[in-house]
C-alpha cells in the first residue's frame, strides 16, 4: 500500500468519508472500542464503505503513524457520476463508446484493460462499488498511467447503469461464450457500450438478460476462454477496426 493512498486515525477517516473522498477500503483493528469507533462504523455504513478486522500488527505495518485502530486506503483518481459521464461525451459529438466491468476484481486485469481503453478511445469505463478491483498502485502501474486519462465512474448497481445507456441511446453488448453471434458480426459503429465479466464468473446471469446484444470471440484451442484483458482488447479493437 502506497503511503500517499492512505488516511490514518478514526477522525481523519469519518472525516475524509464526509466529504466525499474515494475511500477503497478501511482496516480497523480487532476488537476495536469506543464511541469514536462507533462513529466511524456509522459513518462507514451510511457510505457503503468496506470495512476488515485485522490485527493491530497489520495496521502497524500499514503506517507508523498513530492510526488510532482505523487505516483506510484511497483511490489516486476522482470518480465520475454516471449522468456526467454520459451526458458530456454524448454533447461532444463523437460516437460513445463505453466499457462496462462486471465484478473484475484483480487490480493488474483492471490496470490492463485500462491501457488498452485508453489505446482504442474508450469515452469511460463503468464498474459497480461492491466486488470491483480497487484503484491501487498496481492498477496505476498496469495501466501505464492511463488511469489519469479514461473517466471511471463507479454506480451501485451495473444493472441500473445499462438501463441509464439504453435509455440514453447507447446499446449494450455483452461479450459472452454462451451465444452463436461473434463480435465481428455486432454492429460497433453506432454508440455502444461493452460488457465484460469477472475472471471466474463471466457475467452476471441478471445482468445477461437485459443486455442488447450478446456476442463471442471464435475459439480454435482446446482452452476455452481468454484472460479477460486479452479478450476485452479484442472486442475494443473490432470497435476501431469498425469505426476506421
Amino acid at each position: 500500500m502506497e503511503k500517499e493512498n492512505q488516511i490514518f486515525g478514526i477522525r481523519a477517516i469519518i472525516e475524509a468519508i464526509q466529504a466525499g473522498a474515494s475511500v477503497d477500503k478501511v482496516y480497523i483493528q480487532k476488537e476495536a472500542s469506543g464511541e469514536l469507533m462507533k462513529d466511524l462504523m456509522k459513518v462507514m455504513k451510511r457510505g457503503n464503505v468496506k470495512f476488515s478486522y485485522v490485527p493491530i500488527e497489520k495496521l502497524n505495518r500499514l503506517t507508523p503513524n498513530n492510526h488510532q485502530g482505523a487505516v483506510a486506503t484511497i483511490s489516486p483518481i476522482s470518480f465520475y457520476d454516471i449522468e456526467t459521464l454520459i451526458n458530456k461525451v454524448t454533447e461532444s459529438g463523437k460516437t460513445p463508446l463505453f466499457l462496462i466491468l462486471d465484478q473484475i476484481s484483480d487490480a493488474r486485469n483492471f490496470g490492463a484493460i485500462i491501457r488498452t481503453a485508453e489505446c482504442t478511445g474508450v469515452d469511460g469505463i463503468i464498474i459497480q462499488k461492491s466486488g470491483s478491483a480497487p484503484v491501487n498502485g498496481d492498477t496505476v502501474k498496469t495501466s501505464a498511467g492511463a488511469i489519469f486519462n479514461v473517466p471511471i465512474c463507479k454506480v451501485e448497481h451495473i444493472k441500473d447503469a445499462i438501463f441509464y445507456l439504453q435509455g440514453s441511446g447507447i446499446k449494450t453488448v455483452a461479450a459472452n461464450e454462451k451465444t452463436d453471434q461473434t463480435i465481428y458480426e455486432v454492429d460497433l459503429k453506432e454508440p455502444v457500450a461493452i460488457i465484460m465479466g469477472s475472471e471466474d464468473r463471466g457475467i452476471n446471469p441478471s445482468v445477461l438478460k437485459i443486455v442488447d446484444e450478446k456476442a463471442k470471440l471464435p475459439m480454435f484451442g482446446t482452452i476455452g476462454s481468454l484472460n479477460v484483458s486479452v479478450a476485452c482488447g479484442a472486442f475494443l479493437y473490432e470497435a476501431v477496426r469498425q469505426r476506421n
